[in-house]
């Protein structure tokens, strides 16, 4: 008797663990791309781009745009704050900016002062897939501040 009950008890234990061990199916969502996270891949999925989207200019000319053109609201200016907002757009298959909102945002001034400047964002080189355009969601951190405390090092945004 107590080797029947042992045999149960062990064969409950060995279904909980497969059972464990069963995943729902591979579900894909779009394709985000980060301008510090772009390697090329040997291998690219199916839906990945073999070549990622860029700025006119690359990615100094990106930090330079963003220096020239945010203006930090006068409610940042009069609290001596600065910080960053993470935007995110597609960038389609003819290079427009779509579909343009805020991730994460710092202040309701300053995630208007970033939309504002990607609003005058002039068209960027699509992504490529075997050598044809396709569009591609990228994330976008744009800082807003104190430009005494805006450095632009080795063509990356950043605050000290």
């Amino acid at each position: 008797m107590k080797y029947h009950l042992l045999f149960i008890l062990l064969l409950a234990t060995c279904a909980s663990a497969a059972a464990q061990q069963r995943r729902p199916p591979n579900v894909r969502g779009p394709v985000v791309m980060r301008a510090d996270q772009m390697r090329p891949q040997l291998k690219p999925g199916e839906n990945r781009p073999d070549v990622a989207p860029s700025y006119p200019g690359g990615q100094p000319a990106l930090s330079e745009f963003i220096q020239q053109n945010v203006k930090t609201p006068q409610a940042l200016l009069d609290q001596q704050k600065s910080g960053i907002v993470f935007t995110s757009f597609n960038v389609g298959e003819d290079g427009r900016l779509t579909n343009v909102k805020v991730e994460k945002g710092f202040t309701p001034e300053a995630d208007a002062e970033a939309l504002r400047v990607l609003a005058l964002m002039p068209a960027w080189k699509p992504a490529t897939r075997k050598g044809k355009p396709v569009a591609v969601d990228v994330t976008l951190a744009v800082p807003v501040g104190h430009s005494g405390e805006l450095i632009v090092e080795k063509g990356k945004v950043k605050f000290e």
